[in-house]
């Protein structure tokens, strides 16, 4: 039970400081009382808590930037917004908290060997939400496992550096974005070579959609169907499309 004696014998110390000040007057008393306490061998304040604070906000506002205004209003999707949020949160305290007891690179190794097991066991990730992921995963990285050789300078130049280039490639270079639906057709007479437009119109008629491109995947000649992805232009089709959770490239 003497545990618990300390305990309690802590926290009075502690009121005592905040309360009334001690000997160095006001709340500065027991921040110092806090500073230099601990309990039952771990400190109650750490210099760098301020670090932590510091680094997280500017994870928080970078990812954000990067998730809120140049993923969403382009994918629409927010399940994985929420998936990308919580991912760098999440990513953000195991580095900073490990940072504590300085692995190095075995730590970081290590780190990815974690992230590169995660299976999602519903539907398989396109490529360009799981850049978004190793996108968001790799900013929490370099923010929370900045040391002092890496100045606040560096570190928001690195910051500004990832979102810049995803700005360009995501808003100037690349400003058509190309959806795609997987469907199953079944007039498989038209999925020869030499009856590809015959097939592209039909399913243009049949979608609504002005289709830019059209992939044969799977035959099956048992039922005479076919699995067909059909790559459009979201910007060049005539009426909003529905919120169906199209995937995009």
């Amino acid at each position: 039970m003497e545990w618990l004696v300390d305990i309690f014998e802590a926290s009075g110390k502690v009121m005592s400081g905040l309360s009334f000040g001690g000997s160095n007057g006001g709340a500065f008393g027991g921040i110092e009382f806090l500073s230099g306490g601990n309990l039952l061998g771990v400190k109650y304040y750490d210099d760098d808590f301020l670090k932590l604070l510091m680094r997280f906000c500017i994870n928080l506002v970078f990812v954000g930037l990067i998730v809120r205004f140049l993923y969403y209003p382009v994918a629409k999707r927010k399940d994985y917004l929420f998936t990308y949020l919580m991912i760098s949160v999440i990513t953000f305290f195991i580095c900073f908290a490990l940072k504590k007891f300085d692995l190095g690179t075995g730590m970081a190794l290590a780190l990815f060997a974690i992230f590169g097991i995660i299976r999602y066991r519903t539907d398989p990730i396109p490529i360009k939400e799981m850049t978004y992921l190793f996108i968001v995963i790799g900013v929490s990285v370099i923010n929370a496992l900045a040391n002092k050789k890496m100045s606040y300078t560096e570190l928001l130049f690195a910051n500004f550096a990832v979102i810049g280039m995803t700005y360009g490639l995501e808003k100037i270079w690349l400003m058509k974005h190309e959806a795609y639906k997987t469907i199953i057709y079944e007039k498989i007479d038209l999925i020869k070579p030499g009856q590809y437009q015959d097939l592209k119109a039909d399913l243009e008629e049949r979608t609504g959609l002005k289709i830019n491109r059209v992939e044969v995947g799977k035959i099956d000649f048992l039922r005479d169907v076919a699995n067909l992805k059909i790559y459009y232009f979201e910007e060049e089709q005539d009426s909003p499309q529905f919120e169906d959770r199209a995937n995009t490239e």
